[in-house]
């Protein structure tokens, strides 16, 4: 136990020793792409070579860049005020040095955040009133002027001998063709969420001095690459079973076309053997890349095929086409063999959702939660589609909270806030609001544990009905059919029917659709309060035991189907099962 702590601490660190890096760049990462593309353009040997424009390329990564790095770490800490300091700081390493200053900024700008914080905490409750603008001002400047003077003089050389170290180590492993290895360790960290750390945090610096030198990069390529989970997804999609076959089409639309790689880690998590097929597509991928000579003239995030081919140089658009669809095929090989020798994977789904809905009486209730929010690593791609997934099942049963995304570090610890985060990265979540509530999940795009997190906001919010004795009618054990003497292959549509309250009625009709998506069965899916049903022979009216005698007194040639619990699943399991056979 004492060690599975410490190692799950570890790993927290580790990304959010990542997370601070990777989002010092990534809101700059427009920045890096202009760049990125007047250099693939302008430069002598560019798309469309222009002297004039390609003055640009050289103030742009020299100060700009850095810059904008710098002031981002300063502001993190310490907002606006920690923002400037951290910038001006920055410029002492900038200048202190002839190579790009990305590693010196991403320790000044920090710094220099920390210290105007530091200084704020300490005296600002002294500072008489009136000379607030004073002593904001001079110590802002004073501060800064310090800083600088110190990264003129020590950072900027340090940083510049660590980097011409790091350089020379990376061309030495680049001419003795043993970049592939680095995949080994590449893969296994991106599903491990530390994809955004590796890019931004290491490879894109790196990559772009290289651009200044030699017009293009393939360090921009080896975590970009959206190959392996490509190969990883197809195989899922042609060998796997389940949710887990149904889901794959789409994330392979979001991960290669759509760039966010986030999608496909669960399924890579799910089967630990995976970590092979994406290990083994790295190193294809990455050993075509450097055969051919591959490379990028810029950045390409998020890692899509279609922003990788736009960040490809003049001439070099194949080679590194060629590599993606090498880590796709080899991923897909291995995959596929670990899929068809061994068939588990949704049985031990399925033991996950048992576990999940076994613990749902620790899940929230509506009554003391306001906000809900997604974070991930960035708080961008993954967790926005899964808010946006979430936001429209929230809008539809009008429980009457926002549903929004954020990155984790900048997560506020409310009380009445749900945070929902993918299982890795809990720990980091919990340690940054440890009063709100957290609910895990493996994918942020997979309906069911929504469903039985608003099934359990929804049951508690509305309570549980009394049935009233006069109008009961007994329920369906369903031993063999949802409903007996009903020909099934006759049904149009289904109605979802309820009295007075519609937000458990909205649920089941979601569950419904979920369960008919599972078993391929294409009947609409609607919900209707009592007084506006439509009579209809064939329609299938659902409602809870104690108003299907009133939903057949309004529809008596429709068909019917009453449940003590709208919100059982197994009612809908087995009303899909019927329409299949």
């Amino acid at each position: 136990m004492s060690q599975s702590n410490d190692t799950s601490g570890l790993r927290a660190k580790i990304q959010k020793l990542g997370s601070i890096l990777s989002n010092m760049v990534m809101p700059n990462i427009g920045a890096f792409i202009a760049w990125g593309l007047i250099t693939a353009l302008f430069i002598e040997t560019g798309w469309m070579p222009n002297e004039r424009f390609a003055q640009l390329v050289d103030p742009m990564i020299t100060y700009l860049l850095p810059l904008l790095i710098g002031y981002t770490g300063g502001y993190v800490l310490h907002g606006q005020r920690g923002g400037v300091v951290g910038a001006i700081a920055t410029t002492g390493a900038i200048v202190g040095t002839d190579v790009p200053m990305f590693i010196g900024a991403m320790v000044m700008g920090p710094l220099g955040g920390w210290s105007i914080k530091k200084f704020d905490e300490t005296f600002q409750h002294r500072v008489r009133a009136g000379f607030e603008m004073l002593v904001n001002n001079f110590s802002a400047g004073i501060i800064g002027f310090i800083l600088t003077l110190i990264a003129f003089v020590g950072v900027g050389p340090i940083v510049e001998g660590l980097t011409s170290a790091i350089g020379s180590g990376v061309e030495a492993i680049i001419q003795k063709n043993l970049l592939p290895i680095a995949n080994i360790l590449i893969e296994p960290a991106k599903v491990l969420f530390l994809n955004n750390a590796l890019n931004h945090g290491i490879f894109t610096p790196l990559g772009a001095e290289q651009v200044a030198n030699t017009g293009k990069s393939i360090l921009f390529l080896l975590e970009t690459n959206p190959g392996p989970g490509l190969g990883v997804l197809l195989a899922y999609m042609f060998f796997g079973t389940g949710s887990a076959k149904s889901s794959s089409p789409g994330a392979i639309i979001i991960s290669f076309l759509g760039g966010i790689h986030e999608i496909y880690f669960p399924y890579v998590l799910m089967r630990p053997l995976m970590f092979l097929a994406v290990i083994a597509g790295g190193v294809a991928g990455t050993t075509t890349f450097q055969l051919l000579g591959a490379g990028l003239s810029g950045a390409a995030s998020p890692g899509s095929v279609i922003a990788i081919s736009l960040m490809a140089p003049r001439g070099g658009l194949l080679p590194v086409l060629a590599g993606v669809f090498m880590a796709a095929l080899v991923s897909f090989l291995v995959a596929s063999v670990i899929l068809k020798t061994d068939r588990r994977i949704e049985e031990e789904i399925a033991e996950e959702a048992t576990n999940a809905e076994a613990s749902s009486d620790e899940l929230p209730s509506a009554d003391n939660i306001q906000h809900i929010i997604f974070a991930c690593d960035a708080g961008m791609g993954s967790s926005a589609m899964g808010a946006s997934l979430l936001r429209k099942k929230v809008n539809e049963l009008g429980l009457g909270m926002d549903v929004t995304n954020s990155a984790i570090s900048n997560l506020g610890n409310d009380p009445n806030t749900l945070i929902i985060t993918q299982a890795e990265l809990t720990p980091r979540a919990k340690g940054q609001a440890p009063s709100s509530t957290h609910v895990s999940v493996d994918n942020f795009l997979e309906e069911g544990p929504y469903d039985r997190l608003l099934q359990s906001m929804v049951g508690k919010d509305e309570g549980v009905a009394e049935e009233d004795e006069d109008t009961a009618v007994e329920a369906s054990e369903l031993p063999d059919k949802a409903v007996e003497n009903i020909q099934y292959d006759e049904l149009r549509a289904i109605v979802v029917t309820y009295d007075q309250k519609s937000a458990a009625s909205v649920m089941a009709a979601s569950m419904i659709r979920n369960e008919f998506a599972k078993a391929g069965v294409k009947l609409p899916v609607t919900v209707a309060q009592m007084d506006e049903l439509v009579d209809d022979s064939y329609t299938l009216f659902v409602a809870k035991t104690e108003h299907s005698l009133a939903a057949r007194d309004k529809t008596r040639l429709g068909k019917h189907l009453g449940v003590d619990d709208l919100l059982d699943e197994k009612n809908w399991q087995q009303l899909a099962k019927d329409l299949t056979f």
